[in-house]
């Protein structure tokens, strides 16, 4: 189903992604792409790429950038990661090391799913960041509540697989992208 869907997208966002590139380069400084290491599928690393949407000297969220963000513009450069075989359009948010790859027991069959560009704890926690700006102790709240909920999310999805849920995450990510 990826490459069905995201290979044409891609050809057809071609222009907008170059856009975006040129805008994210211009605002944030050369080059516009931001690179990480997330942990994939079987704990294996690979690298994520997103526009950038900070300042490379300032190191502070650009007027351009929170737009992006808000709108997940940020994320279409992850359509290459979905080409490439690191991602799916449909699974568990990457993380960066530390998280997935620490998970014990059952939680660890989070791991034998492709990551994907949206998931039901994506949609849910579409505005993490603001959820986590708004605790004192925003590492501590990641760690004890949003990122267990996210695990017990995800391993929903691992034994509910199927077409029919992953159509139904793709078309309530763009129910909450349209607002």
């Amino acid at each position: 189903m990826d490459y069905g869907i995201v290979l044409p997208a891609t050809i057809g966002l071609l222009p907008v992604l170059l856009i975006l590139f040129l805008v994210a380069s211009l605002d944030t400084g050369f080059p516009g792409i931001f690179k990480q290491e997330r942990i994939g599928r079987y704990g294996k690393i690979f690298i994520i790429y997103k526009f950038r949407t900070y300042h490379s000297v300032m190191h502070t969220k650009s007027a351009v950038g929170k737009w992006m963000r808000k709108y997940k513009l940020d994320e279409l450069p992850q359509l290459f990661n979905i080409l490439i075989g690191d991602m799916s359009l449909v699974g568990p948010r990457p993380d960066i090391p530390g998280y997935y790859d620490s998970l014990k027991g059952n939680d660890r069959l989070v791991l034998e799913l492709k990551p994907g560009l949206t998931s039901e704890a994506g949609v849910k926690f579409r505005d993490e960041e603001k959820i986590l700006s708004q605790q004192t102790n925003s590492l501590q709240y990641n760690d004890e509540v949003l990122f267990p909920e996210k695990v017990k999310m995800n391993i929903d999805y691992y034994h509910n697989l199927s077409f029919k849920n992953d159509l139904k995450i793709l078309l309530r990510t763009l129910s909450v992208l349209r607002r």
